[in-house]
């Protein structure tokens, strides 16, 4: 018989707390990642939420963020001057048309201004 590690299964009041046995409803856990007999144990000890910097959970897995290409700083200037957000020109104040779909680099034909954010 395969010994079986405690995952969520420990804060369930159904929990065997035996390594052999994850529970007398499903002594081999069940099938799906949620069991629909589930019954938190208020005297369990809480489950404890924190993540490494760089990452964060996603349905109970660790995942690690990927590498931000500009600082918090940079991101929030793209947003005040980008023609993307402000619909005009950074440099010559010039208003872009709205399009349904947006163009692809944001070049101001009126100042020769480039976009170098793509």
């Amino acid at each position: 018989m395969r010994r079986r590690k405690p995952g969520r299964s420990h804060r369930c009041l159904l929990y065997a707390r035996n390594p052999y046995l994850v529970c007398a409803v499903h002594p081999t856990d069940p099938n799906t990642n949620t069991c629909p007999d589930f019954r938190e144990d208020p005297n369990a000890a809480s489950e404890e939420l924190w993540e490494p910097e760089g990452t964060t959970y996603y349905n109970g897995e660790l995942i690690l963020q990927p590498r931000q290409r500009w600082t918090l700083e940079q991101q929030l200037e793209l947003l005040d001057t980008h023609p993307l957000f402000t619909g005009r020109c950074p440099r010559c104040e010039m208003t872009y048309p709205q399009y349904e779909t947006p163009p692809v680099p944001w070049d101001c034909s009126a100042c020769g201004w480039m976009d170098d954010s793509v």
